[in-house]
């Protein structure tokens, strides 16, 4: 299982505040002594994803509440499936219900497609990666989607890896003069990776001693063409126009790598919901 987060309880915090700001005038409406027992159950075939971050919602809004997961980070969900079960205050209860289902819906949603594109390579070599293309706020979070579903993750931010990208390289003067740099000044252990856009520059990248690549939307015959090009010299990952009907062409032209911003930034919830359950 993926390390979790460090962030988990502030973004969650963070969340709550939104949503609730001077208080939740509804729930107001219930006697504080009222308790309650309810369960978030899923209506369609998904991959779990958030439990953590939905704990964390109950756990700030009242420690008694109890949360009783049935299945995992990671697993496979099917519809009219029961994925956990709560009790205790109903106000605290309804309070944390939307926060805590939009957690889970998005990084159910991000770990689903994750998955997808997962299975679709699974026998190559391709290793499937997000990107920073994650929504504001909650990168950890997706990236740890990500990680449930069986990917990698590219680099969190701008902070723990280089990637020379087209306009690092115009404002550079060349692709040599930017990899140059980059051996100067990159700290010891950090990946460096550099962006072409067509044969000629991965051959230049090569011969400044580039050692990963990123090859931004090649055909699949250029792709062949690259791998034959580095002959294992350098890693190279597909990046660009990249879907679910073309991802198994890809990762058989023996590439290392596929990067995909669809998993974090094109996703739909998934269709979970919180019912009540009557108190015997």
């Amino acid at each position: 299982m993926p390390t979790l987060p460090e962030d988990i309880a502030e973004t969650v915090r963070t969340a709550l505040s939104e949503d609730i700001g001077a208080g939740d005038l509804t729930a107001g409406l219930i006697t504080p002594e009222a308790q309650a027992q309810a369960q978030i159950i899923t209506r369609e075939d998904a991959v779990l994803c958030g439990t953590a971050w939905c704990d964390e919602v109950f756990r700030q809004l009242d420690s008694h509440i109890h949360v009783d997961w049935t299945c995992k980070d990671g697993d496979a969900i099917h519809p009219g499936q029961t994925l956990c079960n709560l009790r205790g205050p109903a106000r605290a209860l309804l309070t944390g219900e939307r926060t805590a289902l939009n957690f889970l819906q998005l990084l159910s949603g991000t770990a689903t497609l994750a998955r997808k594109y997962v299975e679709a390579v699974r026998g190559t070599r391709a290793i499937i990666l997000d990107t920073r293309k994650t929504v504001p706020g909650l990168r950890r979070a997706q990236k740890y989607a990500v990680a449930c579903a069986g990917g990698q993750n590219h680099r969190l931010g701008l902070f723990d890896a280089i990637l020379i990208k087209e306009n690092h390289i115009e404002a550079a003067g060349s692709i040599t003069d930017a990899l140059h740099a980059a051996k100067i000044s990159a700290p010891p252990g950090i990946t460096v990776e550099i962006e072409v856009e067509n044969l000629e520059q991965v051959r230049e990248t090569l011969q400044a001693g580039a050692t990963r690549i990123l090859l931004d939307n090649f055909s699949v015959e250029e792709l062949k063409a690259a791998v034959r090009e580095a002959n294992g010299r350098a890693l190279l990952e597909a990046s660009g126009g990249i879907s679910l009907s073309n991802i198994r062409a890809i990762a058989e032209t023996g590439v290392d790598f596929i990067s995909i911003g669809d998993i974090t930034k094109n996703i739909s919830a998934v269709d979970l919901s919180l019912r009540f359950r009557h108190r015997d």
